[in-house]
């Protein structure tokens, strides 16, 4: 890869890189009119689906090749999920560190292609696989190897993605261009769970037609990161070389750089922090949602996706208006708003859930508040954090947010078993009112400096 990034500290996009249509006055509406943008998140749309649906062919997999007749398929996947998980908690920081070396279009381009063609070289791995390495076959261990190296090239793709909007997109654009990208997020979430199962049989079934039958699932997961890549050869963003002895410098020392600018600028670091609650309390919304679903009038525990997607919606709905109109507030005024409604709809949860249409709407609300946390805190990383400092950061948070979404995993059932359910989303509120408070901090602040 070529060694590329800024030797400026200058967190803006030169304007004169942009095309002539993307002025200080524009909306939705100029972010989707610059093409560079546009090539950007059509690769994210691609591999981010490509993402969703691979959990979804793992599933299939060990479905259809290793769970035997009475055998829970749980122990199976949950050693698929820590394969994927144990890269975006180790690797992010590292990941960061050069993304900040190496041309962030390069980074995008290849971590998807390589995915893509460690996809597509799954079957050949299961069918050559007829052996057993210490009580498990070995075409698992395959499919565990393959899981754990795609996780390791997303730790790449998502700083590089994060870095590379503000080098392509105007500052005053980025809260509407973050606002494009958190939707499209959403709503792949959504339909790569939803639709991951009949979309990887659809595959099977037109494989089988036209003679390659049980391949069809890694040719359209593989084809999606595929496409991702070739979309972004066309990508071109402005960087300028690196030169000098920072470019060998041990990788840990970059990573101390990272972790020092965090201690030094408090809004960059409150803002990230904001992050982290915010995807802390989605992640215990996943599973807090099965027994809340279980208690709702009217409601099954299987059911509980309907929550999930309710909120997701709801995420969705906030961030248009906010990537429309949403710079005529300061941004951190915007996370404060949104931190006080995350904090009332969680209490909402915990006391009014009297049915299951009352807590449809305040996960809804939930959502919606959690849109003008996310989206704000997001834009004011990418837009004062430096050039030559963004992949360490992005990689930082990659590192904060992986670990947030991890814990309430293996947490939230478990202080629920214990102090119930309503106190737990008491606990969450209390979570989003610290996260008003880091906000406040941010107003404050700057209210004393401009005073």
């Amino acid at each position: 890869m070529t060694v590329t990034s800024s030797s400026s500290d200058s967190s803006a996009v030169d304007p004169t890189s942009l095309p002539k249509y993307e002025d200080e006055s524009g909306s939705l509406m100029d972010v989707l009119r610059n093409r560079r943008f546009l090539l950007l998140w059509s690769g994210q749309i691609f591999s981010q689906l490509a993402d969703k649906v691979f959990l979804v062919m793992a599933i299939a997999i060990i479905a259809s090749q290793f769970q035997g007749p009475d055998q829970k398929i749980s122990g199976w996947v949950s050693a698929v999920t820590i394969a994927f998980t144990l890269p975006a908690v180790f690797l992010g920081s590292l990941a960061g560190v050069y993304v900040d070396r190496w041309s962030k279009k390069w980074v995008l381009v290849v971590s998807n292609l390589l995915r893509g063609a460690l996809v597509l070289l799954l079957p050949a791995i299961l069918s050559a696989a007829t052996r057993h390495w210490w009580g498990l076959p070995s075409g698992f261990w395959g499919l565990l190897l393959i899981t754990l190296l795609v996780s390791t090239l997303t730790q790449f793709f998502a700083p590089a993605e994060q870095a590379a909007i503000p080098l392509i997109v105007l500052r005053s654009r980025l809260l509407s261009a973050n606002s494009l990208f958190t939707t499209t997020m959403m709503a792949l979430l959504i339909i790569g769970f939803a639709l991951g199962e009949p979309l990887i049989n659809w595959a099977d079934e037109l494989a089988g037609q036209l003679g390659c039958s049980g391949v069809g699932k890694e040719v359209l997961v593989g084809g999606g990161y595929g496409v991702a890549g070739l979309i972004l050869l066309g990508l071109n963003i402005p960087e300028k070389r690196k030169v000098g002895p920072e470019v060998n410098q041990h990788p840990w020392h970059d990573i101390q750089a990272g972790i020092a600018y965090l201690g030094q600028n408090r809004r960059v670091r409150n803002a990230l922090i904001q992050l982290t609650i915010l995807f802390c309390i989605f992640a215990a919304l996943v599973v807090l949602a099965v027994s809340l679903a279980d208690t709702l009038p009217g409601m099954e525990a299987e059911e509980f996706g309907s929550l999930l997607a309710t909120g997701g919606l709801g995420l969705g709905i906030g961030a248009i208006p906010l990537g429309q109109w949403g710079n005529r507030l300061p941004r951190a005024r915007l996370s404060v708003i949104g931190s006080l409604g995350m904090a009332l709809a969680l209490v909402g949860l915990a006391f009014g859930t009297q049915n299951a249409w009352m807590a449809l709407a305040f996960t809804g609300f939930l959502g919606l508040s959690a849109s003008l946390v996310g989206i704000p805190m997001q834009t004011s990383i990418q837009a004062e954090t430096p050039e030559n400092m963004r992949g360490k950061i992005f990689g930082l948070q990659n590192n904060a947010v992986n670990i947030a979404l991890s814990l309430p995993l293996a947490a939230a059932g478990i202080a629920e078993t214990f102090l119930g359910l309503k106190i737990v989303f008491l606990l969450l509120a209390t979570l989003a009112l610290f996260s008003s408070f880091l906000a406040w901090r941010i107003v404050v602040n700057s209210n004393q400096t401009s005073g």
